[in-house]
């Protein structure tokens, strides 16, 4: 891990193999995250992120890196969904583990490739795990895209003003 990396720590009232189904299985993504994740899932192959919203339109593959259920998944990024030069994309590891009643989950997004990425997935990856928390402790996932101001990124809020 670098001082570069986005890292961002959950608290989830679950077990390890339900915050696993969560990332990896599309009737779950598709109710907190507004897409799906479709893969095999295993170190090698493709994944796809594909939303579901026709207007957002927004579609990101890359490759399993590493995968070891319930307990660690890492995945490559691109920076943009046209990007093909593989050395260029970003990693994001999933770190799944049991704390009593309790799952810590920490999302990594290492190797980030500009300061626009990072400024993006800043204010991307909180409300999406937001949403999945609350989804796996209620029954009932965040509104994650509600407008466009984001608490944990200063400058949408001034976009948005």
């Amino acid at each position: 891990m670098t001082t570069n990396d986005f890292v961002y720590t959950s608290y989830i009232k679950t077990t390890p193999e339900k915050v696993w189904q969560a990332i990896t299985n599309p009737e779950f993504t598709r109710q907190y995250w507004g897409g799906e994740n479709k893969s095999d899932w295993k170190k090698g192959s493709q994944w796809h992120h594909t939303s579901i919203d026709e207007a957002r339109n927004f579609k990101i593959a890359g490759d399993v890196l590493e995968s070891t259920p319930p307990k660690r998944l890492v995945l490559t990024w691109p920076e943009h969904a046209e990007e093909k030069d593989k050395a260029k994309h970003s990693h994001v590891t999933f770190e799944i583990d049991a704390i009593e009643d309790l799952v810590c989950l920490k999302v990594i997004h290492s190797n980030l490739p500009s300061a626009d990425f990072a400024n993006r997935i800043s204010g991307g990856w909180p409300r999406v795990l937001s949403s999945m928390k609350s989804l796996l402790e209620t029954g009932k996932a965040l509104n994650t895209f509600a407008g466009h101001a984001s608490c944990a990124n200063p400058a949408h809020k001034e976009a948005a003003a």
